[in-house]
This record gives C-alpha cells, sequence and structure tokens, in this order.
C-alpha cells in the first residue's frame, strides 16, 4: 500500500528514554550484582519507601507484576470461590483474568463511551448478594468516576480495588490514583509511565491488614521463613527492578509532564487537519489529570486506517479489539454480542498513536499528517 508520509514513527521508543540514562542504569545493575542480594533485600525496601512517599501512602507493597498486584489484592481479601467482584468488560485481560483465577465470577459491566471508564451506573445495577468488590481498571491513564463507585460500595460494605496499572500520577479531585479506594494495585511492565526492564507491580492499601497480608501472599504465605498461615505464591519483586525503578522514579513527573504535552499538541494539530470532524480526541475531565499512558482516537473504518498507518511506517495499537464478555475463555459467563454495546463500539474503533514522552514535534505531525492520509483512503 502506497502512502506520501516521509518518515516512520514507532509506537513506542524505550532505546530514547535508555540512552541519557544508561550509565545510571548499569551502575544500579552493578550494585545489585556486587551485592549478590536479588532477592528482596536494601533495593525493594528502598524502593517501597519511595513509591510510598510518591504516592503519599503510609503502605506501598511491590509485587511481581500488576497482574500479580491485583491477584494477591483479591486473595488478601478472601475473593473466593461463589463470590463475584463487578468490573469492566473492556480492559486489559488481568482485571476479569485474576477474578477468574480465584474461582470468583467477573461481573461484567460496560464502559462510559466518553472515557472508556467503567460505568459507574451500570456497577450499581449488577450488584447481587454475591458480590463481593468493585474493580474500576483507570484505562489509559485516566481516572474513572470514584466517587459513586465509593459511594456504591460504601452501601455494599464491600471494598473498591483500583486497577492503576495504566495510572500511576494521575489524581482524580487531587487525590492520586490508586490511593483512593482500599486496594490501589499497579504495574511497572516496560511500555507503562514508570516502566521496569520486565515485569514488576506494586500494591497500595488503606488497611494495614490487607498490606500485611499481601506481604504474607507474596512469599508464599510463610512468617516466618517455612512457617505457613496461608497458600500464597511467589509474588516477589526482583532486586534487579527495584534498582531500575528507582534510577527511574526521580524522572517520571518530567515524562509525565512531556507526554501531557505531546497529548496537547496532538490535540491541537487534529484540531487544524482536514480530518477535525472525523476523529473523536481523547476526552478531558475538569476534576482528574489524564496521565496519557496510551493517547486513543476513535475513527471510522479504524481497521482500514490502521493498515494504511502500518504501511507508512507510523506505529499503533488496538487497546483492546475483543472485551471481555465476547472472549471465549469467558464464553461460560452466557453473554451474547450486543450485551455492552459501548465496548463493542469503542473496540471496533479506537486506535493509540505513538505518545511516549521523548516524541518530537516533527513526529507528531507526520503521525496527525498519517492519519488524514489514511482516512482520506479508507473512504
Amino acid at each position: 500500500m502506497k502512502s506520501d508520509v516521509r518518515i516512520a514513527v514507532p509506537l513506542l521508543d524505550l532505546q530514547a528514554q535508555y540512552r541519557p540514562l544508561r550509565d545510571q542504569l548499569l551502575a544500579a545493575i552493578a550494585r545489585v550484582c556486587d551485592s549478590q542480594r536479588f532477592i528482596m533485600g536494601a533495593e525493594v525496601e528502598a524502593l517501597e519507601q519511595e513509591l510510598a512517599n510518591y504516592l503519599g501512602v503510609a503502605q506501598a507493597v511491590t509485587v511481581s507484576s500488576g497482574t500479580d498486584a491485583l491477584l494477591a489484592a483479591m486473595m488478601a481479601l478472601g475473593i473466593g470461590p461463589g463470590d463475584e467482584v463487578v468490573t469492566s468488560t473492556y480492559s486489559f485481560f488481568a482485571s476479569a483474568g485474576c477474578v477468574s483465577r480465584l474461582g470468583a465470577t467477573p461481573r461484567l459491566v460496560d464502559i462510559d463511551p466518553v472515557s472508556y471508564n467503567i460505568d459507574p451506573a451500570a456497577v450499581r445495577a449488577a450488584l447481587t448478594p454475591r458480590t463481593r468488590a468493585i474493580l474500576p481498571v483507570h484505562l489509559y491513564g485516566l481516572c474513572a468516576d470514584l466517587d459513586p463507585l465509593l459511594s456504591v460500595a460504601g452501601e455494599a460494605g464491600i471494598p473498591v480495588i483500583e486497577d492503576a496499572c495504566q495510572a500511576i500520577g494521575a489524581t482524580y479531585k487531587g487525590r492520586q490514583a490508586g490511593t483512593i479506594g482500599h486496594v490501589g494495585c499497579f504495574s511497572f511492565f516496560p511500555s507503562k509511565n514508570l516502566g521496569a526492564f520486565g515485569d514488576a507491580g506494586l500494591l497500595t492499601a488503606t488497611d494495614d491488614g490487607v498490606a500485611h497480608d499481601v506481604r504474607l501472599l507474596r512469599n508464599h504465605g510463610a512468617e516466618p521463613k517455612y512457617f505457613h498461615s496461608r497458600i500464597g505464591g511467589n509474588f516477589r519483586l526482583d532486586a534487579l527492578q527495584a534498582a531500575v525503578l528507582r534510577v527511574k522514579l526521580p524522572h517520571l513527573a518530567t515524562w509525565t509532564s512531556q507526554r501531557q504535552r505531546n497529548a496537547d499538541r496532538y490535540d491541537a494539530l487534529f484540531a487544524q487537519s482536514a480530518v477535525a470532524s472525523r476523529v473523536t480526541l481523547p476526552a478531558r475531565a475538569p476534576d482528574r489529570t489524564h496521565i496519557f499512558n496510551q493517547y486513543v482516537i476513535r475513527v471510522p473504518n479504524r481497521d482500514a486506517v490502521r493498515a494504511h498507518l502500518d504501511a507508512a511506517g507510523i506505529g499503533t495499537e488496538i487497546y483492546y479489539p475483543v472485551p471481555f464478555h465476547l472472549q471465549e475463555c469467558f464464553a461460560p459467563l452466557g453473554y451474547r454480542r450486543g450485551a455492552f454495546p459501548h465496548a463493542e463500539a469503542a473496540a471496533a474503533e479506537t486506535l493509540a498513536l505513538p505518545i511516549y514522552s521523548e516524541l518530537t514535534e516533527a513526529q507528531q505531525a507526520e503521525v496527525v499528517r498519517g492519519v488524514a492520509s489514511a482516512i482520506a483512503a479508507a473512504g
């Protein structure tokens, strides 16, 4: 497929972030190697304190991934067979997947069509006597509307587990994502705004007992060593990943502001483009800070537009092409196509563009020009 786009733009360029920090990162890795302390220890403890300070919480517990943060949170809250957890049908698989792994049932609901986050009214309607938690996902870096969710949860006497895996640094009415509900879960997957050199995660908790249980569960439920009061797992964070994250954390605020600058620039460029009326830009909210882990637009003929951009060397991604209620593994839940129309529409129409903090103005102009060309070609 031919295109007149002149330069390639990757979806993500981790090398651009790595190069200026290379010496510091290699020194941190060497420090851990010299210590030969790879499991738990001083690096992990220091990172937990630094993340607690950043988030303004008393309890920050590192784990091996964002997925394991969700899993450990639900384990600590005693969620299991016969229970239900209400969550969005439109997200990364881990949210509903972890519910099912514990033998509980994900009670799926539709999204708000503007923010793509969970619809609080749908959550209220989905509650049953078996509901044990509400699990909102702060999708793409924008917080879900938490006040009505917390109100519903309070009335039902159940916790809110914030999936903030895409939202570290985002705020809701002045409060940090992942610190507002009963438990918050974060991911440091390499593509996140704060990314490790592999999998890594974090859990915050307002209840000291929950935080203690997570610390227990991440180490096979052992306290002291070889004495197991609970059956847990190996959810520990590697010291090497902790050392890498300690180098990166002081830069997070700058990287976030650069992503926000890039989002503002995209908004302006699209507003000036010939296809302004055919592109739906990411939602903003006056009471929330968006950190743009992804910059997601909606376009007509999405798949054709993406194919055109791919041929032109412009990286894109679809987050997410199949809602949970249409996934094969969740067929036993009994949902059918049409059950959640807003999620199905988003799955068919949304497209994520490059938004990493090192993206240049020229690259962004090329992306917008490419989108305009792709839309025109797709008809």
